[in-house]
């Protein structure tokens, strides 16, 4: 194709990984127009539904984005759900290439026994409800007053720290009215994090776990035995600044003396879930074996168990993504098959003109930044493929057009700035920044008001 005008190009997915993704392209010696879809009504993926609310560091990442989105050169069409609004085949009409950027919000199984407890629940679940997802429940039971986490990842800290939270101590954040009102009547007094692996081995971020300590309702409580280190394992802590300090801040937590607070929250290392345990159809404890270091990398288990008395459980084992209609997806890995920006057939061929990045891509592993490297990777072989001419050229239509004719109520950057309005005005008349609107109606109407 010829280079004499700007590519045409369809980021699916308004997340961190499509956002930097388009910056990315615009940085480029090729100019581009980009239509970024998105399938919630307001952009921002991950930073909006996936980061707890009380982590307002990570949520300053939104105004980095927002100088992206505002460039003119990019036009945001939420509220269209690629698959079902449009398909693939739409999208070639009208873009030189299409890059999927869709990333991941079911959560990965966990096959124990007891996992299909009605208190046993997937931590992105939860995840969705206290971030305001409209996909997700308006109410939690949180009677439960003792809980076990399972995962020693960001995200199983992020739940454990919500629920050893009051309500109040929460609703200085944008949290919604019908999630503050759930938080509040909250009875954990004891949170249980398991995590079967040692200390070198855990994923928590050092930020992540030293912040833990900043709630005066929190005591952070680890079992000097949970500390051990193997060659490997001080191995690991050598070549890795961050890990050191992680296993650094986990020792500090085992030696200090308890801090006088009414929540306590616990980790467990070497401490690997084997069951969830029932009685008259609900949870009341879980099982676990201890676990070893091998020696290798690796842990060995013990034939040592202990019931941990709890009332729900939440699994944080990572998310999955979503197959989306018309693409290959494989099962297996819950990804779009890719040779590291091309999708591919289940053949093993190039899917033409298509392209993934992100967790869709590389599975949901990383950090957020770490969509940066996967998205330069994806817009190098996307540029070669345009300089190469092997992009077919549409002549040009507006997609617009189209999704007027189908009666699609899209939202555009514009509506996007009304909706944040609105979520300041109403966050204002409580002394907070936001407060974040729930109702997907609400959210479409407030967003095509103008």
């Amino acid at each position: 194709m010829s280079l004499k005008r700007p590519l045409r190009i369809a980021i699916i997915g308004a997340g961190p990984a499509g956002i930097y993704t388009s910056d990315i392209l615009l940085k480029s010696d090729i100019d581009v127009n980009i239509d970024l879809f998105e399938q919630m009504p307001a952009p921002f993926g991950l930073i909006r539904y996936g980061v707890a609310p009380d982590h307002p560091r990570i949520k300053g990442i939104i105004r980095s984005l927002h100088n992206i989105l505002s460039r003119s050169e990019v036009r945001l069409l939420a509220n269209v759900t690629v698959g079902h609004d449009i398909g693939l085949d739409d999208l070639h009409s009208h873009y030189d290439a299409i890059v999927f950027a869709t990333g991941a919000v079911g959560d990965r199984d966990l096959t124990i026994p007891g996992i299909e407890l009605p208190e046993s629940y997937g931590a992105g679940e939860f995840v969705g409800f206290y971030d305001g997802n409209p996909r997700f429940e308006r109410s939690w039971n949180l009677s439960a007053e003792s809980v076990a986490v399972i995962g020693v990842g960001n995200v199983g800290l992020d739940v454990a720290r919500i629920l050893a939270k009051t309500g109040d101590e929460l609703h200085v954040t944008e949290i919604p009215d019908n999630v503050y009102q759930s938080l509040k009547k909250n009875r954990a007094t004891e949170v249980h994090v398991f995590g079967r692996r040692g200390p070198a081995q855990v994923k928590f971020t050092p930020q992540e776990l030293k912040e833990l300590d900043h709630s005066p309702t929190i005591n952070v409580v680890v079992d000097a035995k949970d500390i051990d280190y193997d060659e490997d394992s001080e191995k690991i802590r050598r070549n890795s600044k961050s890990q050191d300090l992680v296993c650094s801040i986990l020792e500090q937590y085992a030696i200090r003396e308890p801090k006088n607070a009414p929540h306590t929250l616990h980790i467990h290392l070497f401490e690997n879930p084997v069951e969830i345990l029932g009685k008259d159809g609900h949870v009341v404890g879980i099982r676990t074996e201890r676990t070893e270091l091998d020696g290798g990398g690796e842990v060995r288990n013990t034939g040592k168990f202990t019931d941990w008395p709890v009332q729900a459980v939440y699994r944080a084992v990572g998310y999955r993504s979503d197959p989306i209609k018309g693409l290959p997806f494989d099962h297996e890995q819950a990804i779009i098959p890719n040779d590291g920006g091309h999708v591919l057939n289940l053949d093993g061929s190039i899917l033409p003109g298509v392209y993934v990045t992100g967790w869709i891509k590389r599975g949901p592993v990383g950090l957020i930044g770490n969509t940066k490297s996967d998205a330069k990777e994806t817009v190098d072989m996307l540029l070669k493929d345009a300089l190469s001419g092997s992009l077919s050229a549409p002549p040009y239509s507006d997609i617009i057009d189209e999704l007027e004719r189908r009666g699609i109520e899209y939202t555009t950057w514009e509506g996007w700035n009304l909706l944040d309005a609105e979520e300041r005005r109403q966050g204002e008349l409580e002394g907070r920044e936001r407060k974040k609107i729930v109702e997907w109606g609400d959210m479409v109407r407030i967003s095509r008001s103008s």
